[in-house]
């Protein structure tokens, strides 16, 4: 089931306080970027966060799985009406992932 636009702006209102959030459709579904940094995937209506230590320091216990068949394992955020708490995961995943090098793409 592919994300509905609804969805996608409802999510991305709520990450407000993260920074400039933006959606972009992708395949069906959708990729979500902080002030440019690519850090998360809606996919089924749901929102599934890259995971980074600094991200699992801001909202500990989420459940980690990939978003779609083959995918590496992100965070599912399930309680996306907590403003508060999706903002925190949002910026220190983004941090974390401007801080790394670039990665090498998988083939």
């Amino acid at each position: 089931m592919a994300t509905h636009g609804d969805f996608a702006d409802y999510v991305v209102d709520q990450l407000g306080e993260a920074g400039v959030v933006r959606s972009r459709k992708m395949f069906g579904e959708y990729g979500l970027f902080c002030d440019g940094t690519f850090f998360a995937v809606l996919c089924g209506d749901q929102l599934f966060v890259k995971i980074t230590p600094q991200g699992e320091a801001a909202w500990p216990g989420l459940p980690k799985v990939p978003p779609y068949e083959g995918a590496r394992e992100y965070f599912l955020v399930e309680e996306v009406d907590d403003r508060e708490k999706l903002g925190l995961l949002a910026r220190a995943t983004c941090e974390a992932l401007r801080a790394r090098p670039p990665q090498k793409r998988r083939r």
